[in-house]
């Protein structure tokens, strides 16, 4: 796998994120855990690179999680690892690094201790890991999530999945955590978008993006614009953040600290 490399020639870190579920595809339930698991890598100095959304299907979630693989350092699953007929990330994973599945001793242990005599087979089947696997930690309900090297199986359930992730905190090699300021603006973005070719150009160390908006301003609907400029060199932020709002105060257009 290429390594990823920054402006300065710094080493960046970077991850892929599957999400599992037929519910997700069919607009029952709506995704919640990629913008916090963005956020969480964000602060590892991980950059969330692609994400992807595949059905419950075996051969889907294998193709998905080996092509991320090969390219990032870092791939996460959400979904797909509960006591249900449908929940088969696990040997999805296992059948596509050509792993056996086995009931992690540990695992089982917890799950015992956790339901006592309301163990049932559906329940163990949360045991199960490709061979090799370790444990994170789940403190919700000692269900627990899988590691793989390099690829980490978490629940799908948002509280339980960041609950995992606090259990991974400070224990991933990354590289500078990525910070970011927000600027916002009554203007459309078009107005302005030499104007942020240029703060991009003089600052190619950081990241800028624009997210316009209509929203009601008294009697009338207005367009304006939240610009984001997120980089890992704190200095290189502020600086092109300073920029961007001296630039647009001197088009007669007032910037707003923070998002508007």
């Amino acid at each position: 796998m290429a390594q990823a490399q920054g402006g300065s020639g710094e080493r960046v870190w970077t991850a892929g994120l599957v999400i599992i579920g037929d519910e997700i595809l069919s607009g029952r339930t709506q995704d919640q855990n990629l913008a916090f698991l963005a956020r969480w890598l964000n602060l590892q100095g991980i950059r969330l690179r692609k994400a992807e959304v595949v059905a419950d299907d075996v051969a889907a979630i294998g193709r998905a999680v080996t092509s991320l693989l090969d390219a990032h350092d870092y791939v996460f699953t959400t979904g797909g690892i509960g006591p249900t007929h449908d929940d088969v990330t696990v040997e999805a994973v296992a059948a596509a690094l050509g792993l056996p599945v086995v009931i992690h001793p540990e695992a089982e242990a917890r799950l015992r201790a956790h339901y006592g005599d309301r163990l049932t087979p559906a329940r163990l089947r949360m045991a199960r890991v490709p061979q090799g696997a370790e444990l994170i930690e789940n403190p919700e309900t000692g269900a627990p999530g899988i590691r793989l090297g390099r690829l980490f199986i978490l629940a799908g359930v948002p509280r339980i999945m960041q609950g995992m992730l606090a259990g991974l905190d400070g224990r991933l090699e990354g590289g500078r955590p990525v910070a970011s300021t927000t600027t916002g603006a009554w203007c459309p973005e078009s107005s302005v978008a030499d104007l942020l070719a240029r703060i991009q150009e003089g600052f190619p160390e950081v990241q800028v993006g624009s997210y316009p908006f209509w929203r009601q301003r008294g009697d009338q609907l207005a367009v304006g614009a939240n610009f984001v400029i997120r980089a890992a060199d704190e200095a290189q932020l502020q600086a092109a953040t300073q920029a961007l709002r001296r630039a647009l105060a001197a088009c007669g257009i007032e910037p707003v600290e923070g998002e508007l």
